[in-house]
């Protein structure tokens, strides 16, 4: 190849490189507008947070590129919009108590368009905790905070351990990320109890009908149990990864989430995916039709529980982000593990199938280290867990930056931890909830659930 050849080719490759260049920083651009215009308008607007409190939080640490996003807040119309240099702009408009929702991207879609109390619970805070409880808000590693905003224990029904941040109280919602997962599977356990849903069949997406398409074989089980053999990059650090896409730029989650391509045969192989929880929101949004899915988190789930604070927000679709953003002060949240304690019991009243519980802690058999059940974890991930050892029906449902709902049936205790912890090893939800237990001392009663009556103590 002679010399004048070489050059062009090289001005040719430089010219791809730098198109592509562009293109992901376009891309990571938007995603970083619609994360800063998604977050700052659920915290204000369905929170009730000060923006400027909410702010400070999210160009901090490795978020600092949050600072080169500018945004305004329009409080008549109740929109936040975010861009960067002023021509990669995203908006994100409250729905009132349905929480915030991200409008479609213009750049990918253009022409798409789009007071409150925890409850009176019983309250008997045991001077045992106190100190444990004090603890999860000091900051014994300064350049790796913790940031703990919320701890709600209960036993028995109980409230026995409470403590929140400066600017945070039991009547403010709190973003649970994966903790929505469990929210999901609470939902799909009232579904089947109803005869709507069954997990043994494939669901219903019409985008899988086609002869020979092996995704027609996929479950609910399956994808309960994240087992469902399609492909997602779940890479929360990179701006243009299936679930960052999924979460902050696609106007149906689920649809995006279903269009994967099978890369193995459903029930062999265990992978974490957030777009197996979205094709399962759009999936019960399917079976049970329009007119009741807009309704069904709060008749099925929140209002039998009274979470009146409790919010699962959707996509400019109209589908629950049933992954990711469910919103719900720590006392609801608290009485969501508490429904899974007393094995789907809440006063008197059966609200899962009976079994759920059980099939809900029960290994995915994909999974070879059996630390995840049916959208709950059975062990917490290593960047929050020390040494202690929790007993032996311990689970959990989790979410990013440290949000927990540890549950315990045989010593009828849910212990909820919620922050903005984003280092591995700030905080360590194994250690603590072992500290609780000591400080309570144990029940001793292995299998026993709490009564009706304590349950009737949360109304």
């Amino acid at each position: 190849m002679t010399r004048s050849r070489w050059r062009r080719v090289a001005a040719a490759l430089a010219a791809v490189l730098a198109i592509a260049a562009g293109f992901y920083l376009v891309r990571a651009a938007a995603i970083l507008a619609a994360y800063k215009a998604k977050m700052l308008c659920s915290e204000v607007f369905l929170a009730g947070r000060d923006p400027a409190a909410v702010e400070r939080e999210l160009e901090v640490n490795d978020l600092q590129a949050l600072r080169v996003v500018a945004d305004s807040i329009d409080h008549r119309a109740r929109r936040v919009t975010s861009s960067v240099a002023g021509f990669v702009v995203r908006d994100a408009v409250s729905a009132g108590d349905r929480g915030c929702t991200l409008a479609p991207d213009p750049a990918t879609h253009p022409g798409e368009s789009t007071p409150r109390s925890g409850g009176t619970l019983r309250v008997a805070l045991d001077d045992r905790l106190r100190a444990v409880i004090d603890r999860a808000f000091t900051e014994p590693q300064p350049g790796r905070p913790r940031l703990t905003r919320a701890i709600v224990a209960v036993r028995d029904g109980l409230i026995v351990g409470e403590r929140y941040a400066p600017g945070f109280t039991a009547d403010t919602p709190l973003l649970g990320w994966s903790m929505t997962k469990t929210m999901m599977n609470a939902l799909v356990g009232v579904l089947v109890r109803e005869g709507r849903l069954q997990l043994d069949r494939p669901v219903p997406i019409p985008e899988w009908q086609d002869a020979g398409d092996p995704r027609r074989a996929i479950t609910l089980d399956h994808l309960l149990r994240m087992s469902s053999g399609l492909e997602f990059d779940e890479s929360a650090w990179n701006p243009v990864s299936d679930v960052t896409v999924m979460l902050l730029a696609a106007p149906d989650a689920g649809r995006y989430a279903a269009s994967k391509r099978s890369v193995a045969a459903p029930g062999t192989v265990w992978q974490y995916s957030s777009g197996t929880t979205n094709i399962i929101s759009r999936a019960i949004r399917i079976a049970i039709g329009e007119a009741e899915y807009a309704r069904l988190p709060r008749r099925a789930l929140f209002d039998p529980l009274q979470m009146s604070s409790a919010v699962i927000e959707t996509d400019p679709s109209g589908t629950f982000v049933g992954s990711s953003f469910g919103y719900a002060t720590a006392r609801d949240w608290a009485r969501l593990g508490m429904l899974y304690v007393n094995d789907g019991v809440w006063d008197g009243a059966r609200i899962l199938p009976e079994g759920w519980v059980a099939y809900t802690r029960t290994p995915a058999p994909a999974d070879p280290l059996q630390r995840y059940g049916a959208h709950v974890w059975l062990k917490v991930a290593e960047a929050y867990s020390g040494d202690a050892v929790l007993p032996t029906d311990t689970f959990h449902a989790t979410g990013h930056a440290g949000q927990f709902v540890t549950m315990i049936p045989s010593e009828r205790l849910v212990v909820v931890r919620l922050g903005l912890t984003r280092y591995a090893g700030a905080w360590d939800q194994t250690g603590f909830v072992r500290d609780v237990i000591n400080a309570l001392g144990t029940t001793g009663t292995a299998g026993e659930r709490p009564s009706h009556e304590d349950t009737r103590a949360w109304h």
